[in-house]
């Protein structure tokens, strides 16, 4: 099994998610969905100020064998799209949970946190798609 930080929700989707302590939270995607992907060439990141439903569309990560759609895991604001990818895509190959961010919001509501997979859950989503 790929790398699952235990601090970190998820997504049916491969979508990760950090509680940043300040109201905002963290979204990448997932070792697993990276190491799926391949070599990462280009990051179409999320516009600061968009507003976003759950389960919205708001990134694409294409990479040498498709091109793939980033969901929001949650509802809210986005207030930072990660700008290093645009020259350092391979960041999410490298890094995944660290400089491989992809973008951070302000949720609408905190508590869906916990309606989110964790790192348990997610191994068996994993485990199920194999």
């Amino acid at each position: 099994m790929s790398n699952l930080p235990a601090d970190l929700k998820y997504t049916k989707t491969h979508e990760w998610v950090r509680d940043n302590g300040d109201g905002t939270v963290t979204v990448g995607i997932t070792d697993h969905a990276q190491d799926a992907l391949g070599d990462i060439v280009f990051v179409e990141v999320p516009e600061n100020g968009r507003t976003v439903a759950a389960e919205d569309a708001c990134a694409v990560v294409e990479s040498v064998k498709a091109a793939s759609d980033i969901y929001s895991p949650i509802a809210g604001e986005i207030v930072e799209g990660n700008a290093a990818l645009a020259d350092t895509p391979d960041a999410i190959n490298t890094s995944p949970y660290g400089d491989g961010w992809i973008f951070r919001l302000t949720p609408a509501d905190m508590g869906v946190l916990d309606g989110l997979l964790d790192a348990a859950a997610y191994e068996q989503v994993v485990a199920d798609e194999s």
